[in-house]
């Protein structure tokens, strides 16, 4: 007797078709799976045999086994506990009808409840993908799954639910189309609390319109941490198709809320310098996202710059330029999108006082290069935008003058992005911080005056290729800003500014 039972397996993103195959011969009672299951999936077997006896279900009386098609890729998890125990209902006759086009996954408890999975948004997509018309999965994961197109998801809370469902058609119904809230987040910082520090807002303002990079130096005090927690609330808003990605990578890594699934809102993930270089890019026997995923289509905020071990510093060179990191495990390679916003906050010396025109460093002149050198020439050429944060005056204190608002802010930033939008449209390119050198040049133009000041600054400057990329860039977005078609001089003489802080404090 044979029977077969569709399924989906997970690794890392990757989700791929899995037939569980099951069969019957006479012989001892010997219940085997096989087709490259790891420990988990072994173990599914002590669960799906207390399932069985507690539904006085009497079907292993025999030499059963179980295959998980394609049999040459491995099986992560404990997903396959349902559809396994569906197979071997429908090879003893429990379940009789056509599931030709219905796909199963979930864990089972020992009661025969269906547990929540990981990752459950990835497998429906898959399943959709893949001709399968029905999916039925643990209720808690119903809502985020419904989010996928062309199929019908049932959110199952005990497996005798799918039973009586297949055997009567009734007791379940698909889970309806989960559509999140139209409502605004309401923010509670906001840069109108904070007093003076205009250069650095305007910064932080072409930053978030273009997605750039951006570190801020200064002082203890001086208000970079304040104002990296209030970038949320000026950025763009995020796409559904960004939600979707978003949403995948934050399922896999189990920190969803199962009542509102979705995310839509731009992750923010401040990182605290004691993270492992695991935690940060990802990693594990089986590879799981770090922060830099966590946060794509986001903000990744590293505070204390210096403070961050340089070998994990180092891992973020690559996923930076190429918005993927990949890691490669004995059981495959896995690759996580990681398009994010890097800003980064860091004191110029151990003491913090260093340049500072109000308190006098403590630090040798040694200290403070070594401090400074624990942050790459090569890290510090992808970031984009480099700004001085100086301390707050008291008389920006003291007067309490309105400043502008968020909002206010986040609707010049929308500007520029629908700019970009449309500027890019059919592309892969989401923003300005993305161009490709192939199409810099057209996209980038100059004015004349502009193309003279930046020759004259890439032959001052000393500029390398990428920091000549990059301000092109930035200078791109000043431009959406300020609505222009091309480049123009004070577009680039702002782009420029953005670049002299490794001048001044890195190569003195």
């Amino acid at each position: 007797m044979f029977s077969k039972i569709k399924s989906v397996g997970l690794f890392g993103l990757n989700a791929f078709p899995v037939d569980v195959e099951a069969s019957i011969s006479p012989g001892q009672p010997i219940f085997d799976v096989v087709g490259l299951p790891d420990i988990a999936v072994q173990e599914s077997k002590a669960r799906i045999r207390a399932v069985l006896g507690q539904l006085n279900l009497k079907l292993l009386n025999g030499r059963v086994t179980v295959n998980l098609a394609p049999a040459s890729v491995k099986k992560i998890g404990s997903m396959f506990d349902l559809p396994i125990t569906v197979a071997i209902m429908v090879l003893g006759g429990v379940i009789d009808c056509d599931l030709s086009d219905t796909a199963f996954i979930g864990e089972l408890s020992l009661d025969g409840r269906i547990s929540h999975i990981n990752g459950a948004l990835s497998m429906t997509i898959t399943a959709s993908q893949n001709g399968i018309k029905r999916l039925f999965l643990p209720k808690s994961n119903a809502k985020e799954a419904s989010v996928a197109d062309g199929i019908e998801v049932y959110g199952v809370e005990h497996i005798t639910q799918i039973v009586d469902f297949l055997r009567t058609g009734t007791g379940l119904t698909p889970e309806p189309r989960y559509i999140p809230s139209a409502e605004k987040l309401i923010y509670r910082e906001d840069f109108a609390d904070v007093m003076g520090q205009t250069a650095a807002k305007k910064a932080i303002e072409v930053a978030a319109a273009g997605s750039h990079n951006i570190l801020m130096l200064g002082p203890p005090g001086s208000g970079k941490s304040m104002l990296a927690k209030r970038i949320p609330s000026i950025l763009p808003r995020i796409t559904f198709e960004e939600s979707i990605e978003t949403t995948q990578i934050h399922s896999i890594a189990g920190i969803i809320d199962p009542k509102d699934p979705l995310v839509t809102n731009r992750p923010f993930r401040p990182v605290s310098h004691t993270i492992s270089g695991a935690g940060l890019v990802g990693g594990g026997t089986v590879p799981r996202p770090g922060e830099i995923s966590l946060a794509h289509n986001g903000v990744l905020f590293l505070d204390e710059l210096p403070e961050f071990d340089r070998r994990t510093l180092e891992t973020l060179r690559q996923p930076i330029e190429n918005c993927e990191i990949v890691i490669s495990r004995a059981s495959g390679s896995v690759s996580y999108p990681c398009d994010v916003m890097l800003v980064a906050a860091m004191n110029p010396c151990p003491c913090g006082n260093f340049g500072n025109p109000k308190k006098k460093c403590t630090c040798s002149e040694k200290m403070v290069t070594m401090y400074l050198n624990k942050i790459s020439q090569p890290v510090l050429d992808r970031i984009d935008i480099q700004i001085e944060v100086k301390p707050v005056e008291y008389e920006d204190l003291s007067e309490r003058k309105a400043q502008e608002s968020s909002a206010r802010i986040a609707e010049r930033v929308q500007r520029a992005r629908d700019i970009q939008a449309e500027r890019f449209k059919g592309t892969n390119i989401k923003s300005n911080s993305r161009i490709t050198s192939d199409i810099i040049g057209e996209v980038c133009r100059l004015t004349p005056d502009a193309g003279d000041m930046l020759k004259a600054a890439f032959d001052r400057l000393g500029l390398s290729a990428r920091a000549y990329d990059r301000i092109l860039k930035v200078a791109r977005t000043c431009a959406d800003l300020a609505g222009l078609k091309d480049i123009d001089r004070a577009c680039i003489s702002q782009a420029i500014g953005f670049r002299s802080l490794d001048r001044k404090y890195w190569n003195r």
